[in-house]
């Protein structure tokens, strides 16, 4: 096959150049937002401007190289750089801080762990091929890799989907309306934050939390024994992928099924098997066509690198769903990053 071209009679525009080498650059700008919330900058300066120097002594760094840094995250909003040659939190850098209400400190650090700079330069491999490239660098699977090999790693991951999960919970419980809901199950559902969340909500509710016996046993407090949810909780080791051992009038499915198609087929196919006639199933996903662009395709290209994943479309996970066997009765959005696919089981 051949294909033919033409030559630009005009240069690029500059506002085109600009783009494309800011955007290859990209690399320098996630390892300088590495490099503040390692050095833990964003907690050290308070709500007044400091000096390089004072920002320096509290990070245990020398002031010249950080001030570069901050110049550099400066560049993109993160800090700003006062007349006087302070530097002072912008909404975005204050989201480094570890008390930040909606911190992201530990998500920039999991995007930006050391094995990512190994894993992104094989895209065009994992492209090709369409395999996990993961795998072929580092000879073992993502998450063995990350508990055999990089178990610091490891707790970062633990930590990034505990904020992400915590940050997320108000929202779901919020947007889900549980009427005529007795019983409900939480697949996959980490910690617990959203069973948490909607057993505070709704007094007469009862709810099951599904997961690997290790994240069960380190379930939100509030669930665990002791906990003011404890007798209305149930924490159900297990693997979604295997079995789902209860019944329920809703099931909850949120962020799961993006690992692999074969695993996402095997968990509906359980959810189906296991529900009663008519039970209720809601799956909670970003999407790559109604989530900010930038943001979700990242995360959908990470998928694919390291563990053959996909961020669905509203398309992709209706006909998943569908297949499995259910009836997909509604598609909308619970905040700016998620939306819930509400169905039910034949019958």
């Amino acid at each position: 096959m051949t294909t033919t071209g033409t030559t630009p009679s005009a240069p690029a525009p500059p506002q085109a150049t600009r783009q494309l080498r800011e955007i290859a650059f990209g690399a320098a700008r996630a390892a300088a937002v590495r490099a503040a919330a390692r050095l833990g900058v964003a907690d050290a300066l308070g709500e007044q401007p400091a000096t390089v120097g004072e920002l320096a002594a509290a990070v245990d760094a020398q002031p010249d190289p950080l001030r570069r840094l901050l110049r550099a995250l400066a560049c993109c909003g993160i800090f700003t750089e006062t007349e006087d040659g302070r530097f002072a939190h912008t909404e975005v850098s204050r989201l480094l801080r570890e008390d930040a209400p909606h911190s992201l400190r530990y998500i920039s650090l999991w995007c930006t762990e050391p094995w990512t700079w190994e894993a992104w330069p094989r895209l065009d491999d994992a492209v090709r091929s369409g395999g996990v490239i993961f795998d072929e660098i580092f000879g073992k699977d993502f998450f063995r890799y990350l508990h055999e090999d990089a178990p610091e790693s490891a707790r970062v991951f633990d930590r990034a989907m505990t904020t992400s999960s915590r940050q997320s919970a108000e929202d779901v419980a919020a947007f889900l309306d549980l009427e005529g809901i007795k019983e409900v199950v939480d697949i996959g559902g980490g910690q617990g934050h959203v069973l948490a969340g909607l057993l505070e909500r709704h007094p007469a509710l009862r709810g099951t939390l599904l997961d690997l016996p290790p994240v069960v046993a380190g379930a939100d407090p509030r669930l665990r024994g002791g906990g003011p949810l404890a007798d209305r909780a149930t924490l159900l080791p297990g693997d979604c992928r295997q079995e789902i051992p209860v019944q329920a009038d809703l099931y909850i499915i949120k962020n799961i099924l993006e690992w692999n198609d074969d695993s996402t087929r095997r968990t509906l196919a359980n959810v189906v098997k296991a529900a009663r006639p008519g039970a209720r199933v809601v799956v909670i996903e970003n999407l790559v066509d109604n989530s900010p662009a930038s943001f979700t395709t990242a995360m959908d290209l990470f998928l694919l690198l390291n563990v053959g994943g996909r961020k669905h479309t509203t398309e992709s996970m209706t006909e998943r769903m569908t297949a499995a066997g259910l009836i997909v009765t509604d598609v909308r959005p619970v905040n700016g990053y998620l939306h819930a696919f509400d169905s039910r089981v034949p019958g």
